[in-house]
């Protein structure tokens, strides 16, 4: 074979290895691109669909909110209002051990709502104690009253949440903002726990004879509704009108706040198990879940048995709440903590 022939059989020879080459190597990294990317969209998709951790010791009020976001949603300590509905019998009892422990994590977004003035607890709330100005009474309208005025101070703090606990709630600050941080509060999101194993069923006072029945969150657990709801809320709960719902079905206002959402503004309840009111029995409830939980609660079913979670730490005589206890054990760095 002559020479210029055998040297274009080897050129062509190399051209077409080189080929092979560079077409293997584009497919390889297509398959690698292609794997890396099913990889990142399941990581991604197990990020948001982990259950939230709470914080450990290193708590630190500024730095909450790091959850994960759903939509363009990021919320943190500050976006949320959280009011606690107490009465002036019950200032110098059941807050003392509230102001000591949760409040501490949440001092500028707490406020409590009562029915007089009190100015040694409003210097320990650090102004935060609104007079509503209801009844101390513990009927229908008197609770629907503070309901009322909650409502309508959310809706003025321009803030993201309204979660609203009763003054015998210990609230687990830092799990509660993980929580939202689910949710997006440009979208309607009534989150809470029913007390009843099936919906509530009433007359309907606009149409004789006929029965509804809706979901509602307890109070004594605590509950959170996003501002965007809360906004559709307002031509019918807003200045006062909230007292008027209640006084018509003739119910509690927590009650009332279920009749509005679930079946006036057909928005459904968000069933959020780690609330936890009073109605439940908190012995129940394991010391190594207590992280996970959002809010306890506690109650006397006798002269000798109260209704309390089962954990080590004070002393009954100490903590008959369990308060203190349970914030220790959340929060072991605080000054009154054992060592």
């Amino acid at each position: 074979m002559p020479l210029a022939n055998m040297s274009v059989a080897k050129m062509k020879r190399a051209v077409q290895g080189v080929t092979l080459f560079a077409a293997a190597a584009y497919t390889t990294l297509l398959v690698y691109q292609t794997v890396s990317a099913q990889q990142q969209v399941a990581a991604a998709r197990g990020w948001h669909e982990r259950a939230p951790r709470s914080v450990s010791r290193d708590y630190d009020a500024n730095s909450l909110g790091e959850a994960p976001r759903r939509g363009d949603a990021a919320t943190r300590l500050h976006d949320l209002f959280i009011s606690v509905k107490t009465t002036s019998s019950y200032h110098r009892w059941r807050l003392p051990v509230v102001l000591t422990t949760w409040f501490q994590l949440a001092r500028d977004q707490t406020w409590f709502f009562t029915d007089v003035d009190d100015k040694e607890y409003q210097q320990k709330t650090n102004g935060h104690m609104i007079n509503t100005n209801c009844s101390s009474s513990h009927n229908r309208k008197a609770l629907c009253c503070k309901m009322s005025v909650e409502f309508d101070v959310f809706l003025e703090s321009n803030k993201k949440w309204f979660c609203h606990f009763d003054d015998d709630n210990y609230v687990n600050v830092p799990r509660l903002v993980r929580l939202l941080g689910r949710y997006n509060p440009q979208l309607d999101w009534y989150l809470g726990k029913p007390s009843i194993r099936a919906p509530l069923q009433i007359l309907d006072r606009d149409d004789s004879g006929q029965k509804i029945s809706f979901w509602f969150a307890t109070g004594g657990a605590g509950f959170c509704l996003s501002r965007s709801l809360a906004l559709k809320m307002m031509p019918v709960a807003s200045d006062g009108k909230f007292i008027g719902i209640g006084e018509k079905i003739r119910l509690p206002d927590d009650v009332t706040m279920g009749y509005i959402i679930e079946h006036l503004l057909k928005k459904p309840l968000t069933v959020i198990d780690q609330f936890h009111s009073h109605l439940e029995p908190m012995k129940f409830l394991r010391q190594e879940t207590f992280h996970d939980q959002i809010t306890f609660s506690y109650s006397r079913y006798s002269k000798d048995e109260m209704n309390v979670v089962k954990i080590d730490g004070f002393d009954t005589r100490i903590d008959p709440t369990r308060f203190l206890s349970i914030h220790c054990f959340l929060f072991s760095h605080f000054s009154f903590c054992p060592r």
